[in-house]
Parts: structure tokens; C-alpha cells; sequence
């Protein structure tokens, strides 16, 4: 929950008008770093139009806060993609049935390390506890050089319960993943 003040952080489903956005953002320099994606409208289309179609089993939502988009979480399970439940079985990560994984960015530099990204990703996660019934966890891996990005799951809630190797985004990064992992909560 929000303390008075702070701004409100919101979701929705990633439409066709945000993907010049979507690219924007992933064209930034502490973006690209990490999510090494393509940003010509041609792959934009190809990774996230179907998506938008609503043809996949995954959720890509845009980050409103005080409803200016900022950002984007895409929320997963990941019995719904084979292949990559696979591969964190195959490290060794305990994936339990119903387990739930998240990617998420903030496209503005200016909106980084100020604690934002911390309130994004609690927030989606306190969602999915919410929005996703058979949710039983929440399990994200990160490579281990992405420092920023494993403060922010830890002062997040989330905790860090193995290291995996895993093929990277970015094929310039080592393998080396730590895994983090928030369970729902008990009511």
C-alpha cells in the first residue's frame, strides 16, 4: 500500500499505440543493457503484437504512475511457457506449480534509483496475490551483474533462494542468475 503522498501506481494491458513507446524505452542505454531487445516496429510487432492481440498467455501492462506511462511489467506463469519453466528445473530452482515470473522496466533514467521501481515491482506483486487466484509464487530470476535490479526485488519483499545458470538476455552477459522468490502469503 501507498503512503499518502506517493504517487498512485496503476496497470493495463500493453495496446498498439504504446509500442513506439514500449521501443523508446527499450532503446535507452540502462534498458537495452539488460533487455537487449530489438526496437524497429517490425519486432516490436513480432514480440509484443500478439500480446496485444490478446493471443498470449502472458500479460504485458503498462506502468501508469499518476497515470503517466513509465513503464512496463510483463506477469507470467510459467507452466504457460514450457521451455523456460524447463530451464530454471533444470538449474536446479524449485518451481512450484502455480509459480509466477515477472520482467519489468522503467523507461525514464530520470525515474530510477528512487525507489520507484521497488514500489512497481511490490505492487505487481501484491496483484498477482490479488488478481492471479492460482498464483503460489512469484519466482524471478536476474543476473547476478544487474546489481539495481536485485536491490529492487529484495527491498521489494522478494528473497534470493538460489543461483542458476541460465542463458542471459544479453548475449554478452555470463550465465550466472540469482534467483529470487516471494511465496503468497498465508491467510
Amino acid at each position: 500500500m501507498s503512503a499518502p503522498g506517493d504517487p498512485e501506481i496503476a496497470f493495463r494491458r500493453l495496446a498498439r499505440e504504446d509500442l513506439p513507446t514500449l521501443g523508446a524505452w527499450l532503446a535507452q542505454p540502462h534498458v537495452a543493457r539488460w533487455w537487449h531487445h530489438e526496437t524497429t516496429p517490425d519486432a516490436l510487432e513480432r514480440d509484443f503484437g500478439a500480446s496485444v492481440r490478446g493471443e498470449e498467455p502472458g500479460e504485458d501492462l503498462v506502468v501508469l504512475v499518476d497515470g503517466v506511462a513509465v513503464g512496463l511489467v510483463q506477469r507470467s506463469f510459467l507452466r504457460d511457457y514450457p521451455p523456460y519453466r524447463d530451464e530454471l528445473v533444470a538449474a536446479g530452482v524449485d518451481v512450484p506449480d502455480g509459480a509466477v515470473t515477472l520482467d519489468y522496466l522503467l523507461g525514464d533514467p530520470a525515474r530510477t534509483g528512487h525507489g520507484l521501481g521497488t514500489r512497481v515491482v511490490a505492487e505487481a506483486v501484491r496483484r498477482a496475490w490479488a488478481e492471479l487466484p492460482g498464483a503460489s509464487a512469484v519466482v524471478v530470476p536476474v543476473p547476478v551483474g544487474n546489481t539495481a535490479s536485485r536491490r529492487v526485488l529484495e527491498k521489494a519483499g522478494l528473497r534470493r533462494v538460489a543461483d542458476a545458470d541460465l542463458e542471459p538476455d544479453n548475449p554478452a552477459d555470463p550465465p550466472q542468475h540469482a534467483v529470487y522468490r516471494a511465496d503468497r502469503p498465508r491467510e
